[in-house]
């Protein structure tokens, strides 16, 4: 009688444990799964905000090569100018920007990894 107690409770252990590993697993499958969506959703966000961005200082940039054209007289001159400008924000963010922008994306992209 005694032992057949003890073969059913380590029966019931066995499946105990084994139910208690198959719903960590599962918890483990749906916590990455929320984080690599909140990851992708924070990534889609950036690209749309980028893009707009990007658009509005598309027509921006031309609004002021147009002026400076004017202002000087010669519509080509202003483009060039504003092209300069963005080939030395380019240089300046090639050479100095690239720990800082490594570093702002590292720390946006763990905490929207690691914070619930």
């Amino acid at each position: 009688m005694a032992f057949e107690k003890l073969s059913d409770s380590i029966n019931d252990l066995n499946e105990n444990i084994r139910a208690l590993s198959y719903s960590t697993s599962e918890y483990y499958k749906l916590n990455l799964y929320k984080k690599i969506i909140r990851g992708v959703i924070f990534l889609v966000n950036m690209m749309l905000i980028g893009f707009v961005c990007l658009i509005a200082l598309l027509f921006l940039s031309i609004a002021i090569a147009i002026s400076l054209g004017e202002a000087l007289n010669d519509p080509s001159v202003g483009f060039y100018i504003v092209g300069a400008f963005y080939g030395l924000i380019f240089v300046f963010i090639w050479i100095f920007g690239k720990k800082y922008i490594r570093k702002i994306i590292l720390i946006k992209s763990s905490r929207t990894f690691f914070n619930d």
